[in-house]
């Protein structure tokens, strides 16, 4: 039984206020002066993109700045050396790279395929102040074999945030049909509400792109992110397609997640993270090796998958799931 809608918004709205606060220090080898130049600090929503910050993160260093003729979109930031990607929500690279614990949220009271409200609600329920995240900005030495180059327009953030948007569009109905047919007024609103982290601006194009009329949803549009090393990798004995891997050791995987089981029970996070990493969830009831991590929050296993996707899902559409080691 899915969620009734009550509580989807209202995690929805719970997920919408998530912030973080960063300190953001200009590098060593791009500040004019001998010491140190102020820390900006700022507290950013956690569904947003670091690349929204460039403009005001430029105005601020700019009488620091050796070269002070560079261009706010030829900056990048790091975090401990990681470069940061543009396209990666802060939440989720926050959850990737912070080494900060997620909240450990109460195992649900049902059996595993009983995912009613009570299990989804818990997801939201953070309920922690975080430190500033210590991130350093560059203006020189872009690392271009890692990072996508941005423009002045934004034109490459833009792009790389629809093409996302299709992405899971085919994946939840077979067809991107419905993200296509976006006029050209709900494309733009879609981006708008992005930039300008608006809800209501949010939903009233992205409602349109979760139920499309004569459409039934086949998947759920699924992201696991999983921290390797140089000499293992936790997943080398899953037969699973591979995306990438990138700076920090991150490798992203992704299988098509249906709905409902074969035996059309509907799909839990912890059934379909058993079936696409196996090794890593040998259980689908209990996190025993690894424990995945949505929003700052370790969700219980018996979490509708379909009801996190219509709640919990990024703006582009997917679930990042960042998948946290255990032991």
């Amino acid at each position: 039984m899915s969620a009734p809608s009550s509580t989807i918004n209202a995690l929805q709205q719970k997920i919408w206020t998530g912030s973080l606060p960063l300190e953001i220090r200009l590098a060593a080898s791009d500040c004019r002066t001998y010491d140190e130049s102020d820390a900006y600090l700022i507290q950013t929503p956690r569904l947003s993109y670091l690349a929204f910050l460039l403009p005001r993160l430029h105005a601020f260093f700019a009488a620091s700045l050796i070269n002070p003729d560079v261009s706010a979109h030829e900056a990048w930031l790091d975090f401990e050396g990681v470069p940061l990607k543009w396209h990666y929500p802060l939440g989720l690279l926050y959850d990737l790279y912070s080494g900060v614990e997620p909240v450990h949220l109460p195992a649900p009271r049902r059996r595993t395929e009983d995912v009613g409200s009570s299990n989804i609600a818990q997801a939201g329920n953070t309920g922690i102040e975080p430190q500033p995240w210590r991130l350093t900005i560059h203006y020189s030495d872009f690392p271009g074999d890692q990072l996508i180059q941005l423009d002045g327009e934004g034109r490459a953030m833009q792009d790389s945030f629809i093409n996302a948007v299709k992405e899971a569009d085919f994946i939840r109905n077979g067809t991107a049909r419905a993200v296509m047919s976006l006029s050209k007024q709900d494309s733009d609103q879609l981006w708008k509400s992005v930039q300008s982290h608006n809800l209501d601006l949010f939903n009233s194009v992205n409602t349109k792109l979760l139920h499309p009329p004569g459409t039934e949803l086949r998947h759920v549009p699924l992201k696991l992110y999983l921290p390797t090393t140089s000499t293992t990798d936790p997943s080398a004995t899953d037969s699973i397609p591979e995306e990438t891997k990138a700076a920090g050791h991150i490798r992203v995987v992704q299988s098509l997640v249906p709905v409902q089981l074969a035996s059309k029970q509907p799909q839990t996070l912890g059934t379909a993270l058993n079936s696409v990493l196996p090794t890593i969830f040998p259980s689908r009831r209990n996190p025993l090796l690894a424990q995945p991590v949505l929003h700052g929050a370790a969700v219980p296993m018996g979490a509708n998958l379909a009801d996190l996707g219509r709640a919990a899902g990024y703006l582009d559409g997917f679930l990042h799931v960042a998948v946290v080691m255990l032991g």
